[in-house]
């Protein structure tokens, strides 16, 4: 089984001069847990909800917010972005994601085009999920 017939295509990115603020609107909004930072259409990074956690403050929207935990929603994405991430292409075999995310890891790889276009991003659970609904690959991984 391919990476494309199970990865996720419904994918949000940033551009890279995107503000912390922006990155925390779309996970505050979504059920993403990775954003994919883009510059020109092409993969420079990836941010994780984890990755944001580390940057701003527990005290953002509380009485107990400082100037100082407001700032860091200033930041922009290419601050606290992953650059070169380890990616996959279309046409790559569901066994080599999961090599690539134990070797690695990690919990998810941006899906790019010979171009390195980001065109979608496979998880561990997207991988579950198709080894589960196909058990033809069970015995094969």
């Amino acid at each position: 089984m391919r990476v494309e017939t199970f990865m996720s295509n419904k994918v949000i990115s940033v551009e890279m001069d995107d503000s912390v603020k922006v990155v925390k609107e779309i996970f505050d909004n979504t059920h993403f847990h990775h954003l994919l930072v883009t510059e020109d259409g092409k993969l420079q990074g990836i941010i994780s909800d984890r990755d944001l956690l580390k940057v701003i403050s527990p005290n953002l929207g509380t009485s107990a917010e400082t100037p100082k935990d407001v700032v860091a929603l200033n930041k922009k994405a290419h601050q606290i972005m992953t650059r070169h991430p380890v990616t996959i292409t279309l046409g790559a075999e569901i066994n080599i994601a999961a090599d690539l995310l134990l070797e690695h890891k990690i919990s998810c790889l941006p899906v790019v085009d010979i171009d390195n276009n980001a065109v979608g991003i496979v998880s561990w659970r997207d991988i579950l999920r198709a080894v589960f609904s196909d058990t033809r690959l069970v015995g094969r991984m």
